[in-house]
């Protein structure tokens, strides 16, 4: 059975104010991402 991706973990990103899921290529480092985007990390405020 596949992996259902409501149960992921999300974050709200502080530019753009949406939530964002897990992906795994921020699996080892998932406590440190706080932006969704490249786009967003470099509008910040």
């Amino acid at each position: 059975m596949a992996h259902k991706k409501p149960y992921l973990p999300t974050k709200i990103c502080p530019v753009c104010e949406r939530p964002f899921a897990w992906r795994k290529k921020w699996a080892k480092h998932w406590d440190q991402v706080i932006y969704c985007s490249a786009r967003c990390r470099k509008n910040k405020i």
